[in-house]
């Protein structure tokens, strides 16, 4: 049956697509010849020779705070390009006091600072595309996005160059791109992309942007490929170098425990390893990454959360192996319910899992997006008895999509497996589409099948998952979602997250959207009504019914508003514990609550967001409260934080829980080589404080000296009785990489 099924996964069951043709309304129908460079140009930031003077200007109009006026600062965007590389380059006129310049850090994720931004469709598929952001202060930020929301995921990194200089004219700005870093086809040397270039004026919130895309889809407007400037380089070839980087490390990490005669006993654990990756260019479209001895040194640590309910706590992806192309393996079903969860390679029970090594393969065939991956973990001790032990595994994904029907539309399929040494195994084989409609209409189609040894007797029903849903994508005008969905009691897919299982629901969104008016403050605000009723398979009973009436809004000023009611109908078989003082008793509650928030605008050196809620909680009540400042200090410093409080009450039963979230970030840099991150959380919840510093040296891409240190404190020291040592775990690595291109 396995073998089948994949069968049927890798054959081409719909129809092929067509070439794409057609742009949004927003770009002109005819694509435009990029101008190659006359001359030399250093990239210096300075824009000050005569090659680019040669260069004509894009056509800037404002996408923010309001649509198609002329932007209000003098703005030169030109972009060109020669044998080896993408060129785009800004005058960026301003007084000094109007240039924001927040931070040197790499990939910086922010309305608080002024862009200059390249965006490319390098498939011209109208769905996928990279983006290159810089700053005054020379600072890049790489992304990549998918499924033409605009959504943007900025873990991505590639090989490229970025200047800039501040005057007292403004800022100037170059970025350069290599052709190589990029996945292209080229057809007799000749290549279509889609275009979209933009600056941002942190202080101001204005988007000049070209082509003139209309704020129509959201937030993310901007970045929606299918609304991008057709655009045609000639005479280019795709070239496929050979990156080496090897890496090297060594720390000593340290851990502190009580005995049996409640002594402290300290535990040494000195560290030395060597490893690296290939990155290897196999076709102008196919990329093959290659591991040994994968290490995540210097991944920073997970935000620190606190879990109110009876499901599993997700965390996002942090590790840089499993983030390049990750929109390629996400099959959702919902939430962040998927097929495959990369979280569940290489950590157990959140302590990290050696990787021996793997590799992965990434890109395009013909019409079809391709993604492999496949791991070898090496076998580990739990505990102290012989059978505590987690055995050697396989992890495998392959991942196939590519479009169907027409331009913005696409079929795919996946297929993850988990293989053990000692015999076990779980495999999931899935189904996918997206489908245009028509307009901004959209259906999305999941089928997914789970095998594993464990599961005996169980139907294929039993064992699948199916997800269909319809929604419109359009932020303004009247706007809907409804969705059907089923998880069988024995779907197990070990490599995927799964927030319920044996589960039938349905549910359904309506709302309105506005967009800006003359003379309005708001610049798009919307109004929500959500509802969905989750059933139980295995008795038809109603195991849970959520409502919510929700307004959000965006002012012209970059601020934002959003206040919500909630209301919960909750049937409990098994309660669940919040601490050791405080429990959720079974039994059928219906409970409402409500919550509010508020950010500042994002252009000011000092910006928060404040936060509050409460309400019936069961058979108690909840109060929380939260806030999160951001301080730029100067353009080599930022400080950040953020605290939340939980407060639940059961009076009849005089149980209480009380929680809180405490974080501090420090983010200094000299300049684009030289930072220093360091992230500080306390959880009294989990009774636990944890310290992360992270030094970075990185003088280029692809070369890099960190030194990391982790400290983790257990707060319940603080309480003499128990006698417990403060420090639970301390660790300093360092570790260097360098890569060789061959």
């Amino acid at each position: 049956m396995t073998r089948l099924l994949l069968l049927a996964l890798l054959a081409p069951v719909v129809a092929v697509a067509q070439p794409m043709a057609g742009t949004g309304p927003a770009a002109d129908d005819e694509p435009f010849i990029v101008p190659r460079l006359a001359g030399p140009v250093v990239l210096d930031g300075r824009v000050d020779e005569a090659a680019w003077d040669a260069i004509p200007t894009l056509p800037l109009v404002t996408h923010w705070p309001s649509f198609g006026e002329a932007p209000s600062e003098p703005t030169e965007i030109r972009l060109a390009y020669d044998d080896e590389y993408v060129y785009l380059s800004c005058r960026c006129y301003a007084p000094p006091e109007a240039v924001f310049a927040a931070s040197f850090e790499r990939d910086l994720s922010t309305l608080g600072t002024d862009y200059l931004n390249l965006s490319l469709d390098t498939y011209n598929d109208n769905t996928t595309g990279v983006a290159f952001h810089t700053t005054p202060t020379g600072s890049r930020t790489d992304a990549t996005y998918a499924g033409d929301t605009g959504a943007n995921d900025d873990t991505w990194n590639t090989y490229w160059d970025a200047e800039a200089t501040i005057t007292d004219e403004g800022w100037f700005a170059e970025m350069r791109v290599p052709f190589s870093s990029l996945r292209f086809q080229p057809v007799d040397g000749r290549v279509v992309m889609g275009l979209s270039a933009w600056r941002y004026l942190g202080k101001k919130n204005e988007m000049d942007i070209f082509p003139a895309i209309e704020p129509n889809w959201g937030f993310w407007s901007f970045n929606k490929p299918s609304q991008f400037q057709k655009v045609v380089f000639e005479g280019v070839r795709a070239r496929r170098p050979i990156y080496v980087t090897p890496y090297a490390l060594g720390g000593m990490g340290q851990s502190f425990d009580l005995d049996a005669g409640a002594g402290v006993v300290r535990t040494d654990d000195p560290v030395t390893e060597v490893g690296g990756d290939v990155k290897m260019g196999l076709t102008e479209t196919l990329t093959l990454d290659l591991t040994l001895n994968t290490d995540f040194a210097q991944v920073e640590a997970d935000d620190q959360q606190v879990n109110l309910t009876r499901f599993n706590l997700f965390f996002p992806e942090k590790r840089q192996f499993f983030l390049e192309g990750a929109d390629l393996f996400d099959v959702d079903f919902g939430g962040n319910d998927r097929l495959f969860y990369s979280r569940q390679v290489g950590l157990n029970g959140g302590e990290a899992v050696r990787l021996l090594g793997g590799g992965r393969l990434v890109g395009r065939v013909g019409g079809w997006d391709v993604g492999v991956i496949d791991l070898q973990t090496a076998r580990r001790t739990t505990g102290l008895e012989p059978t505590d032990v987690l055995p050697t595994e396989n992890v495998g994904v392959l991942r196939l999509r590519r479009p169907a029907i027409n331009s913005q539309s696409t079929v795919g399929g996946m297929l993850t497996s988990r293989l053990g040494a000692d015999g076990t195994y779980n495999v999931a084989v899935g189904l996918d589409g997206d489908i245009r409609l028509g307009d901004d209409a959209f259906a999305e189609l999941r089928w997914a099948q789970t095998f594993d040894d464990a599961v005996e007797g169980a139907g294929l029903f039993d064992s699948a998952r199916f997800l269909a849903s319809v929604e419109s994508r359009e932020y303004t005008g009247l706007g809907y979602a409804a969705k059907v969905e089923r998880a069988g009691r024995t779907y197990r897919p070990d490599l995927g997250f799964e927030r319920r299982d044996d589960f039938a629901a349905g549910g359904a969104i309506v709302w309105h959207g506005w967009g800006p008016r003359p003379g309005s403050s708001l610049a798009r605000h919307r109004v929500r009504l959500i509802g969905e009723t989750f059933v139980r398979n295995a008795d038809g009973s109603v195991e849970t019914v959520e409502s919510s009436a929700s307004w959000e809004g965006v002012f012209t000023s970059a601020a934002s508003l959003f206040a919500s009611v909630d209301v919960t109908y909750d049937d409990l078989r098994d309660g669940f514990s919040l601490s050791d003082d405080a429990d959720v008793l079974p039994g059928a509650y219906t409970f409402a609550s409500a919550d509010v928030s508020y950010e500042t605008p994002g252009g000011r050196p000092l910006r928060t967001s404040v936060s509050a809620g409460g309400g019936a909680f069961y058979d108690g009540w909840r109060a929380t409260a939260g806030v999160s400042p951001t301080w730029v200090v100067s353009k080599h410093l930022t400080l950040g934080g953020g605290y939340e409080v939980n407060r639940i009450g059961f009076p009849d039963r005089d149980q209480t829980f009380t929680s809180h979230v405490g974080r501090l970030r420090v983010r200094a840099a000299l300049d684009t080589r030289w930072s220093l991150a360091s992230f500080f959380q306390l959880n009294s919840a989990a009774s636990a404080g944890l310290a992360n510093v992270r030094m970075r040296y990185n003088p280029r891409e692809g070369n890099d000296l960190y030194l990391v240190v982790n400290w983790g404190f257990d707060t319940d020291a603080l309480r003499p009785s128990t006698g417990r040592p403060l420090t639970s775990q301390r660790a300093i690595v360092a570790k260097y990489t360098t890569t060789f291109a061959l």
